[in-house]
């Protein structure tokens, strides 16, 4: 109540009601050690409820984590240990970032599909990997789709480690949840075949304990105990209203509430030196879990040392050595390969020496090229499988790829169509705010997909990825650029990857004519210079048109125009090279013109105010993929009018 006053922002009402479920799941079953926050067996809590976030802060000050009682005064402040919603790297204790509802539900489930993982490759006589994975949801958690999609794929794969607490308090923004829900949320999660309990008043510790230990003893089905709570619990005008969810309390409610609850000071943030202690004390016996574990783990290592030294790399994120010595080299007699095919193949070719490397699709795996031919598929039968079949599920797909990451010695991927991107758009703007190695797979990348018409064409999504901070965005130009791509990909380590390919065959590029693809590890690279001396104008493309580029460059050379053709399949790279190599491919002073199947708002900081982009800022069509490129200006002969145009000399 004090932290949200003081900020005079934040959500006091589901930290009050749920300080039971708390005090519990802290003091008596999690297994956790303030000392050592990321050791590697500790339970995962996750609060999928993030605006909650004052709970989670509040026991982790008390049970002697990294997180000082000035940093609760700081909550919600610049830079403060204490963020509005729980976030990945500020606070010790924190396993995820949440707050857009229902993310936390899929991280966790990710979490568990981790576990099961790392438990199945690497557990032997010894259980290194032994650990449940406990979140706790709102009513705003349960409406939102992602909740549906991930219960579902949790308990098909008959995740027992994961256990989820549905706070049933009925109390939303606009007010009680009967205005718009009144779903049976244990029957329908029953129906996804978890294991399903009711506590009808969260105050009843006895009968709460008693639903987690079977929660806990339940191992082969997923648990939900829906928990009745009270938003506001013990504020005398503000208890069970929609006024407790988002808004301070005020300073006389706070001190009612206080009085109501029998608190012993009225003093902002008082904190019982003798509930302190017992917090503190609790933390250190809660501690004692890891020093179990680590005898284990000794006994573990001297057994198996070999598969030890293999976990420590995964989980410093170590890729093998000589991994790239695998990566596949096109040539001329491979002749025109799509850029999904081309993935498929490098994905293959790197799969028996990059084990980590584990994924799939939202059941696209045929049209995206991404199953390890020969390897056995992830399930509730085999959870060492490495093929992923997440379902028509990318909403999912990408919050459980999060949850994957963070368990550690993970790398996950998954695909779809580039047009499904904004399916799963939440949980790839988070994987960039935490940072995560994940990899996405996307392909169908523009108009050039076709008869399918503009329903299934990407136009937007290009631009709308490159705009999320922290993302790399990678539209190879042809088969090479492909290897390249998955190698920038499994070396960039600090943020996610987005792998954008084509369905249709791509021209080949002949290297031994043109700069080799390992140009792409700069974002962008000369791959044909003018002939001649300086160009007088640079052309530049990503992806499909990148051929389109040469063959422009190729006419305008046979009408005495020195043009440069540039390859830019990472703006994001590209972006983070120096100043000299970026003017070392597009020259200052010489103008530039950028073509691309899809909108052009990207291309702008590339071209300069007196460029030319050549894009679509219409939705596409149902036609044969040429007839739509000729129709929509997508061609060899616009770009080079547009050259000459600039350049200033008459079209021939």
């Amino acid at each position: 109540m004090d932290a949200v006053q003081k900020a005079n922002s934040g959500h006091p009402g589901t930290p009050m009601a749920l300080a039971p479920l708390a005090y519990l799941l802290w003091t008596k079953h999690l297994r956790y050690n303030p000392a050592d926050p990321a050791w590697l067996n500790r339970d995962r809590f996750v609060l999928s409820a993030g605006h909650a976030s004052m709970l989670l802060y509040s026991v982790l000050y008390l049970t002697g984590y990294d997180l000082s009682l000035d940093d609760i005064k700081q909550f919600r402040q610049w830079e403060s240990k204490t963020p509005g919603h729980p976030e990945l790297g500020f606070t010790p204790g924190v396993e995820t970032t949440t707050g857009p509802l229902g993310q936390g539900i899929g991280n966790a489930v990710g979490m568990a599909v981790g576990e099961a993982h790392m438990a199945a490759l690497f557990n032997r006589d010894q259980k290194i990997f032994d650990h449940n994975i406990y979140f706790i949801a709102s009513d705003g958690d349960m409406m939102e789709g992602i909740s549906h999609e991930a219960a579902s794929f949790a308990g098909h794969a008959k995740l027992g480690k994961l256990i989820g607490f549905y706070d049933d308090n009925h109390i939303t923004i606009e007010g009680d949840t009967a205005l718009t829900f009144s779903d049976d949320t244990a029957a329908r999660f029953d129906a996804y075949h978890w294991h399903t309990q009711h506590v009808a008043d969260v105050n009843d510790l006895g009968a709460l304990n008693n639903a987690i230990e079977a929660a806990k003893a339940e191992t082969s089905r997923p648990s939900l105990i829906v928990v009745r709570s009270h938003i506001g619990y013990g504020s005398p005008h503000k208890h069970d209203t929609a006024e407790a969810h988002g808004s301070p309390l005020g300073a006389e409610e706070i001190i009612l509430t206080k009085q109501a609850l029998g608190y012993p000071s009225q003093e902002p943030f008082y904190v019982a030196p003798e509930a302190l202690k017992f917090w503190r004390d609790t933390g250190k016996k809660r501690a004692a879990a890891e020093d179990e574990w680590k005898k284990i783990y000794e006994a573990y290592k001297s057994k198996n040392p070999g598969l030890e030294a293999e976990l420590q790399r995964r989980l410093r994120g170590d890729l093998p050595d000589g991994w790239e010595n695998e990566l596949p080299t096109f040539t001329a007699k491979d002749g025109n390969v799509a850029s999904r095919a081309a993935s498929g193949v490098v994905i293959n070719a790197i799969a028996k020496e990059i084990p980590e490397l584990i994924g799939g699709s939202a059941d696209l795996a045929s049209s995206t090229d991404t199953i390890v031919k020969g390897a056995p598929s992830f399930s509730a039968e085999e959870y060492g499988g490495r093929n992923f079949h997440f379902g028509i599920r990318e909403h999912a797909m990408g919050a459980i790829m999060n949850g994957m990451s963070l368990t550690g010695g993970i790398i996950p991927y998954g695909a779809t169509f580039l047009i499904f991107s904004d399916y799963m758009r939440p949980p790839v703007r988070l994987a960039c705010i935490m940072k995560r190695h994940v990899i996405y797979v996307y392909t169908h990348d523009s108009i050039g997909l076709g008869e399918d018409g503009p329903t299934h064409q990407p136009v937007e999504q290009l631009s709308a990825l490159r705009a999320i901070p922290e993302m790399t965005v990678i539209r190879p130009a042809d088969a090479s650029e492909t290897t390249e791509a998955w190698r920038a990909a499994l070396k960039h380590k600090e943020g996610p990857v987005a792998l954008v390919l084509t369905r249709q065959k791509l021209s080949f590029i002949d290297r031994t004519k043109y700069a080799p693809a390992s140009g792409l590890a700069r974002g962008a690279y000369v791959l044909a210079d003018a002939p001649g001396g300086a160009p007088e104008v640079v052309l530049m493309s990503s992806g499909s048109e990148v051929a389109l580029v040469l063959d422009a460059q190729k006419k305008l050379e046979a009408d005495g125009i020195r043009a440069r053709a540039v390859s830019m399949p990472s703006m994001e790279i590209f972006a983070r090279q120096d100043q000299a190599y970026r003017d070392s491919v597009l020259p200052k002073g010489v103008k530039r013109i950028a073509m691309e199947a899809a909108h052009p708002m990207s291309w702008y900081r590339w071209v300069g105010d007196d460029g030319v982009i050549i894009g679509i800022e219409r939705f596409g069509a149902s036609a044969p993929a040429q007839t739509i490129f000729i129709h929509l200006g997508i061609t060899v002969d616009h770009m080079v009018k547009a050259a000459k145009t600039l350049v200033g000399k008459r079209q021939s």
